[in-house]
Parts: C-alpha cells; sequence; structure tokens
C-alpha cells in the first residue's frame, strides 16, 4: 500500500496559548519573544500581528518599528511544552508512527491505521476537533501521499485549514507554476541562485532538469525529484537518543566584559544542561563552549573525554576552562553544552586520575558552589535548583545578577 500521512501544524501555536488563557488578548496583534527595550528576535506572533509585517525569526527592534502598538511579552516555554504533551497524546492515537518537528508540528503516518484516504479524511477532522476541544486550539491539517504534500497541504488553507493531496499527480498541478521556494530544502539562498540561473517555478525546474543538477549537485537531484512529486521518504519517530547535542544558551540584554561574571553563568547554564540529560537519561562524553562577541563574531570551543559527562559541576569546569582559552573581548551570548551522548554511562575508561575523580561528589561541590554565589547575589540559588533549569527563570535570574553587578 502507498503511504498516507497526515501532517498537523498548530496555528500560530505560542501565541494562541496565550491567547487562550488571557482571552483580553484575542484580536489583538500578540508578539512572543524579546520585549523592544531588550535585545533578541520575534518567536512567533498572532496572525493579527503579521497583518503588519511582523514574523518569526525577525529582529525585536524591527517588529517594534512595525507594530509599535503590539502586545510584546517573553514566551513560557515550559506551558507550551505541556500543551504539546497533551496534543501528542491526542495525535498518537491515529497514528503508527509519529515525527514531532518542534513543539507544534508533526507527521503522522495512518497508512495501516486508516487504510483508505477516506479514512485518513476521516482521522484529520477528528484530530481537528479533539485539538480545538481538548486544547482550546487550532491547528491546520493536510493529508497526502508524501510527507512533502503532507506539509504543503497543511499550508494550504491556515490558519485552522484542511486540505488534501492523493497523488503525484495532484500535487504537481497544484505547485507546477509557484515559485521554487514551495519545495522542501529550498530555501532563500538556493532560490536565489536557481532564480539567477533563469529558474523561477516549479516549471521551470521540470524543464530545466539537468541544469538544476549541474547546479545544486545532489540537492539538485533531490529536488528534482520534488518537482516531479517524487518522495519516498518514511515518517521517522523523533529520538532524543539520536540528537547530536544538548545545550543552553544565553543572550545578554548588554554587553558583558567580565569573564569571572561569565563563568558565573556558565554554572547556571550547565545546571539546565544536566537536567535536560537526565530527563532523557543520556550521557555526554564531551563539553563544548559558544561566544557570541559584541562585534556579532561567534567562536565554539569543545573538549572531548574519555569518560562520562553529564552532571552540572563537572560541565561547569570543564566549560569554564574552554573560556580561560579565548579572547576576552565584551560577550554578547554564552553557551555551554554536551555532546557525543549515549544511554550509556561510563565513568572511567583509563585509570589515570581514577581515584582523584571517584572521590568528588558533584551534588556537594555544586551545592558548595551554589552557596557562594548566593552569598553574593543575595539569592538562594540551590533552593531552587530545580526552577533554575527552566529558560524563563533561568533568564530573569541571570539579567538580575548583571544589573545588581554592573549598574
Amino acid at each position: 500500500m502507498d503511504q498516507i500521512i497526515i501532517h498537523v501544524d498548530m496555528d500560530a501555536f505560542y501565541a494562541s496559548v496565550e491567547i487562550r488563557d488571557t482571552p483580553s488578548l484575542s484580536g489583538k496583534p500578540l508578539i512572543i519573544g524579546s520585549l523592544p527595550t531588550e535585545r533578541g528576535v520575534v518567536v512567533t506572533c498572532s496572525y493579527e500581528a503579521r497583518k503588519f509585517g511582523v514574523h518569526s525569526g525577525m529582529n525585536i527592534k524591527d517588529a517594534y518599528r512595525l507594530c509599535p502598538a503590539g502586545i510584546y511579552m517573553h514566551p513560557n516555554f515550559e506551558k507550551y511544552r505541556a500543551v504539546s504533551h497533551q496534543l501528542h497524546e491526542i495525535w498518537n492515537e491515529y497514528a503508527t508512527a509519529a515525527e514531532y518537528i518542534a513543539l507544534d508540528e508533526a507527521y503522522l503516518d495512518v497508512t495501516e491505521t486508516a487504510g483508505s484516504f477516506e479514512r485518513a479524511r476521516e482521522f484529520a477532522r477528528l484530530i481537528k476537533e479533539r485539538t480545538r476541544a481538548e486544547a482550546g486550539l487550532t491547528c491546520s491539517v493536510g493529508v497526502a501521499y508524501s510527507k512533502t504534500a503532507a506539509k504543503t497541504a497543511s499550508e494550504e488553507k491556515k490558519p485552522d485549514g484542511f486540505f488534501e493531496i492523493p497523488t503525484a499527480e495532484d500535487y504537481v498541478n497544484l505547485i507546477i507554476d509557484r515559485d521554487v521556494r514551495v519545495l522542501y530544502t529550498v530555501g532563500a539562498k538556493t532560490a536565489e541562485r536557481l532564480h539567477q540561473a533563469g529558474i523561477r517555478t516549479v516549471r521551470d525546474i521540470r524543464e530545466n532538469r539537468e541544469a538544476v543538477v549541474s547546479l545544486l549537485g545532489k540537492q539538485g537531484q533531490w529536488v528534482t525529484d520534488l518537482a516531479f512529486g517524487i518522495d519516498d521518504r518514511r515518517v521517522t519517530p523523533y529520538r532524543v537518543q539520536d540528537a547530536k547535542s544538548i545545550s543552553r544558551e544565553l543572550t545578554f540584554q548588554a554587553d558583558v566584559n567580565s569573564f569571572a561574571f561569565l563563568k558565573q553563568v556558565l554554572l547556571l547554564l550547565s545546571i539546565a544542561v544536566e537536567a535536560r540529560a537526565k530527563r532523557y537519561g543520556l550521557h555526554g562524553r564531551g563539553v563544548s563552549l559558544k561566544l557570541t562577541y559584541a562585534n556579532m563574531k561567534s567562536i565554539s570551543r569543545s573538549k572531548a573525554f574519555d569518560r562520562t559527562v553529564d552532571d552540572a559541576i563537572t560541565i561547569y569546569r570543564e566549560a569554564a576552562q574552554l573560556l580561560d582559552q579565548v579572547p576576552q573581548q565584551p560577550v554578547r551570548l554564552v553557551g555551554v553544552g554536551i555532546y557525543h551522548l549515549s544511554e550509556d554511562y561510563n565513568e572511567q575508561l583509563v585509570l589515570e586520575g581514577f581515584e582523584e575523580r571517584r572521590t568528588v561528589d558533584p551534588a556537594a561541590a555544586l551545592k558548595s558552589e551554589l552557596e557562594a554565589l548566593g552569598q553574593i547575589y543575595h539569592l538562594d540559588f540551590y533552593g531552587h535548583l530545580e526552577e533554575l533549569s527552566h529558560g524563563a527563570t533561568l533568564y530573569r535570574t541571570v539579567e538580575y545578577m548583571r544589573k545588581k553587578r554592573f549598574t
């Protein structure tokens, strides 16, 4: 049997959750991300804000120039993750495999559970109804013979839409005279290269197949296949274990010159990294450091180990050593992470230094570091250890520390 795939995409997810919880926001241009007085970008926005030209990823200053009367607020990722989990439980009932993209989007393989497009259409209706009834939110749903076509279908009638594309012929007929960017993996840069070669539409790709392959190489073969409606990719359930790294980073609202302060921030970021690693039962065998300087130049440093590195104090100390090795210039962003992830724990592969490491109690060492930090800022870091792993709390805490220390 050919594939039957449903693509579900929530409508302005974060903004819709906030509007659901605060009905007075309904009908207003709501912009989720940084505040206009801060550094940062738009994470998402309501459809009313999009009418002003605001969009995800836009610099918050530009968004404010376009929509000064908008309502700006920080995201609450803990709340969005909880809602996402609720949605996944609904959607999982209809699929043999689900591939989740971020918190608000999923491919569902309903080939066996539906058995026909007629039944898949009924599944789509039920998904939309239950998403509205049980979560108080709307979604757009596409049903199609492939992943690419299903995503195109879900975007066709947004918001709160439904569309189906049963065959490759239907898909080609729908997109043939659209810009090349309608095709999966064709971003702005690839589209520009194609446009410069006189290839602007899907029809142009079909009529210039060899030229596209010559211009784009391996990607060109993929793009030309899509132009003919060919996409045999399967729905692949995402496993956290397959991730290459776990990291947390933070952008300061004013550049930081003190590397001693950066080390304090690294400690808090390391707590967040440990919490996420534990949540998924993962261990790292390497530590990474990322910095973005005030001039927007980004650098990264990393160190691999022959032992497991997954507790906050070890991550912090190794990242601090990496920090000592980079140029000391004003810093805009700092991040820390672990990589070479595995579900297997490996304390030590060689005997060198084993006795010294074995005597270190990570929990006690972390408590000591946090109590010392608490004396500086008059905060109970250790008593609120769990909250520090949450993005919003971490951000507010670091900004409080920065202001207290430098203003």
